[in-house]
């Protein structure tokens, strides 16, 4: 396997949560699109993709003003937040996101989770799934922690969550998990290395920015970043 990027030894495992362990996304963009059809509208796959990874009252602000809603930012957030209380602690598992996470925990390694979701939104969606998630050390929630000032893209939330592990490890330590590409910016930005669980339809020239792209999460080539292997995988180097 080649990468044309150097790839450096990790000692830190941070993941995004949705798209990337719970399946989520689906629930996303079938609210947007309930809650801009009540105003004539569809979310485009250009805007979605630009949303994916996006605090919720970002996300309302860039559609309110792209769709030219008859609704403020709060207001339309207020919608989206009625729908999510019904069908966000249904959620699924991703492929793969179980041996990961089991398997890093297993060998001690550090792991977090940084996503863009509000605390109170993070509980609905991962009520079902708590003795996975156990195996965190810690969570930051970007949408309502109080140190993350900017949401994806900006660095803010990878390096807030770095900084709460008790070693505190430099960025470069850091390897992040992440399937959208607000996410894989961010991530970058904040100096740490990427694996990417793109979905179909990102376009290549993003993929291209992550150092690895694979299909599921049980793919990882650990072994690349200095961490214990799992078995044989499949994937793309960038």
């Amino acid at each position: 396997m080649t990468s044309i990027k150097k790839l450096k030894p990790v000692t830190h495992v941070i993941f995004d949560l949705d798209g990337l362990i719970l399946d989520t996304e689906t629930i996303y963009t079938d609210v947007a699109n309930l809650v801009l059809g009540r105003y004539g509208k569809s979310l485009d796959l250009e805007t979605k993709l630009r949303m994916m990874g996006s605090r919720g009252l970002d996300m309302a602000k860039r559609l309110v003003e792209l769709y030219q809603l008859p609704l403020t930012p709060d207001g339309y957030y207020e919608e989206v937040k009625k729908e999510y209380q019904t069908r966000m602690p249904n959620c699924q598992l991703l492929p793969g996101a179980v041996k990961l996470i089991k398997h890093l925990h297993s060998y001690k390694i550090p792991i977090a989770i940084a996503t863009s979701s509000s605390d109170l939104t993070y509980e609905l969606k991962t009520r079902k799934h708590q003795e996975l998630l156990s195996n965190f050390h810690h969570v930051v929630c970007g949408g309502s922690d109080p140190e993350v000032k900017h949401g994806k893209p900006a660095p803010d939330i990878f390096l807030v969550c770095a900084s709460r592990f008790e070693d505190k490890p430099k960025p470069g330590d850091c390897l992040v998990f992440e399937d959208a590409p607000n996410g894989i910016e961010s991530a970058l930005a904040a100096g740490m290395q990427t694996i990417m669980v793109p979905s179909v339809e990102t376009p290549k020239e993003i993929r291209e920015k992550a150092h690895v792209v694979i299909d599921s999460l049980d793919q990882a080539p650990l072994e690349l970043f200095g961490l214990p292997a799992m078995e044989k995988c499949s994937c793309k180097s960038r």
